[in-house]
């Protein structure tokens, strides 16, 4: 593999895509299975960093691609602003490049959405080294095929994300956690569904890492949550969280600490439904899991890198797939199909396949 290469500004980035025959975007490499593996020289967007414009009335915010996450949400703390969608990793170093590529949100993306729904603009550099601006700096933009939304979870794959455009949210005022009792994975399911089309509007919903309880996180002005949770609890078994226990665990949550830095980590897209295959698979493997938005996505470590070709058979019988974050093993974990559109952007994005596809 070639030397990595450094871009500070537009025009370098765009002169080093036109010169390297084949390249892939790098971040702050917190999910470093997904820029291993391929023959490409690491193009490193950290240089390419800082705010360009922000703001706060309008509720939106446009930052480089190798703008670290805490330097942003530092700045969007400043008036009373975040990103809903939890991205996780901030605090190693992620970045905004990073984060739209890998697609990945924390808990969140229950009741706000995820990396795509709050993507509304995009600068980047395709593989015919245009630097393209596609979308726009407001909320309300023009109309036509929404190739920021595309770019969210392509891994880098179309093009280099050299800026993003995203709206923001005022944070809220304040924000109570409970944990409600569950025995076992169905009485776990049972309480995701009937929590999750309930009247409470929650701002997470999530299952503990090594048992069963569901986390509910409530957020809204500070006099009215009391009285959401003491009703919740009088329906369902379980108590409140102090503000110090809360605030370890959903960062633990968004952030990984569950899992023991050692071990692969897979992002696992699933539904109610598929949670009981899932969870036989990872007890196959004896590894750990992470129910979260709801139970439509699942985290899981394995014990060891080793065990994700296993993992992926698992996957594979159950009709489940994987995207592997961290760990040696394949990029993609179980069953995988190439959509008709991932091909056909591919090759009016990047004709001359300079970016690594999906499937390399």
């Amino acid at each position: 593999m070639s030397a990595a290469l450094h871009p500070s500004t537009f025009d370098e980035l765009t002169a080093l895509v036109r010169a390297t025959p084949r390249v892939l975007a790098v971040g702050g490499r917190t999910k470093p299975r997904l820029s291993a593996g391929v023959e490409a020289t690491p193009l490193v967007l950290t240089g390419l960093a800082g705010i360009v414009e922000y703001d706060p009335a309008e509720f939106t915010v446009t930052a480089l691609a190798g703008t670290r996450l805490s330097d942003l949400n530092a700045a969007l703390a400043q008036h009373g602003q975040h990103l809903p969608f939890d991205p996780p990793l901030a605090a190693a170093g992620a970045t905004v490049g990073g984060t739209l590529a890998s697609g990945i949100a924390g808990p969140g993306r229950f009741r706000f959405g995820g990396v795509r729904d709050f993507i509304i603009g995009v600068r980047f550099v395709d593989g015919s080294d245009r630097l393209l601006r596609l979308g726009g700096k407001v909320v309300k933009n023009a109309a036509g095929f929404d190739v920021p939304k595309f770019l969210a979870g392509s891994l880098g794959r179309f093009g280099v994300i050299a800026e993003a455009t995203f709206k923001v949210f005022p944070k809220p005022e304040s924000t109570l956690t409970l944990r409600l009792e569950a025995d076992s994975l169905p009485a776990s399911l049972a309480l995701l569904a009937t929590l999750g089309r309930s009247r409470y509007e929650l701002e997470a919903l999530d299952v503990a890492p090594g048992g069963w309880h569901v986390l509910a996180r409530l957020a809204g002005p500070a006099e009215a949550l009391p009285d959401l949770a003491r009703d919740l609890l009088t329906r369902h078994r379980g108590g409140t969280l102090s503000s110090a226990e809360a605030a370890a665990l959903w960062t633990g949550l968004r952030d990984f600490g569950w899992a023991d830095s050692a071990a692969a980590l897979a992002k696992v897209p699933c539904s109610l439904a598929c949670l009981p295959a899932l969870q036989e698979a990872v007890a196959a493997v004896d590894g750990r899991w992470h129910v979260s938005a709801g139970g439509d996505v699942a985290f899981v470590a394995l014990p060891h890198p080793g065990l994700a070709e296993a993992f992926s058979a698992r996957l594979e019988s159950a009709g489940l797939t994987a995207l592997l974050l961290r760990g040696d093993g394949p990029l993609f974990l179980g069953r995988r199909t190439t959509a008709q559109i991932d091909v056909a952007v591919k090759a009016a994005l990047d004709p001359v396949n300079r970016f690594p596809f999906l499937s390399d």
